[in-house]
């Protein structure tokens, strides 16, 4: 059966607060923006930050990207505010910041139910404390679960190198088995993933080669902080030409009326099983969706 895919390729953070910012999202190609009322606003400015929240979102006919809210913390004076603010909304999703446990997650959902938040509008949980990577197969188990709402992952890596005090090498190498672990742990939740932002947007040799692992390692996307990076992000997480090729050629095998039925059938001097049908209709699926 082929899978409903949405891209997520590309993620920007945009500030509430940054109006010339919010002007330009109608001309960019990410898939997704998130209306970040956390780390990109300074405390003097959230309050105003949150009350344009409500214009920002008025303005979202035919846009085709994803639109997110991410709140404060819900823990801090700004947190609660935020919440019923962006569910006013009806975003897309809200971007939960320092998330420990499955209960940061079910808290969130209770206030979207107890207001009547439509279900299309889901949960992301920032993934960036070392509570909740010890935590982080609880957590992601709420995706099997519509009712949670939670539908994807967010790396913070900024966050967990602060946090943990490793050191922060251009190659990552102390940060990729959690993120590693992100993956897994969403892949067995059903949840969407994304790998934390690159920092400094100016190099593009690096963010290529975070955004090249970052698709090698499973993750579904990354998170951006400045537009620049978007066409890298979009091109590094689409399928390539050749994996399509592939794809449609394991499916146009196991069309032919002489394998209706068969679990495992040979293609170019190499066996294929039904699992590598599922893999070409996902991948066809998620080219589909790019497309369009």
């Amino acid at each position: 059966m082929t899978q409903i895919y949405r891209p997520r390729r590309s993620v920007l953070y945009v500030p509430a607060s940054n109006g010339k910012a919010l002007a330009k999202l109608p001309a960019l190609a990410c898939d997704a923006v998130i209306i970040d009322l956390e780390n990109a606003v300074a405390p003097a400015d959230k309050i105003a930050a949150r009350e344009k929240l409500a214009g920002i979102f008025a303005d979202r006919a035919g846009r085709r990207c994803e639109m997110v809210v991410r709140v404060n913390a819900l823990a801090s004076e700004w947190g609660a505010d935020d919440l019923m603010a962006a569910v006013r909304c009806e975003p897309d999703g809200i971007l939960l910041p320092k998330v420990d446990t499955p209960r940061d997650i079910l808290e969130a959902g209770d206030v979207l139910d107890d207001n009547f938040a439509p279900d299309e509008v889901k949960l992301w949980a920032m993934i960036e404390t070392p509570k909740a990577l010890l935590n982080i197969g609880a957590i992601a188990e709420l995706g099997r679960d519509p009712a949670s709402r939670l539908s994807c992952f967010v790396a913070g890596t900024n966050d967990l190198v602060k946090d943990t005090g490793i050191l922060a090498t251009p190659d990552r190498r102390y940060l990729v088995p959690w993120l590693m672990q992100m993956v897994l742990a969403a892949r067995a939740g059903g949840l969407d993933v994304l790998d934390g932002v690159s920092n400094d947007f100016r190099d593009s040799d690096a963010f290529a080669r975070e955004c090249a692992e970052a698709a090698a390692m499973g993750f579904d996307g990354k998170s951006l902080i400045h537009p620049a990076q978007i066409e890298a992000a979009n091109r590094a997480f689409a399928p390539s030409p050749e994996a399509l090729a592939e794809a449609r050629a394991v499916k146009d095998a196991f069309s032919l009326a002489e394998n209706t039925g068969k679990d495992v059938i040979a293609l170019n001097g190499r066996m294929v099983e039904r699992l590598h049908l599922a893999q070409a209709e996902k991948l066809l699926a998620k080219a589909a969706a790019i497309s369009a």
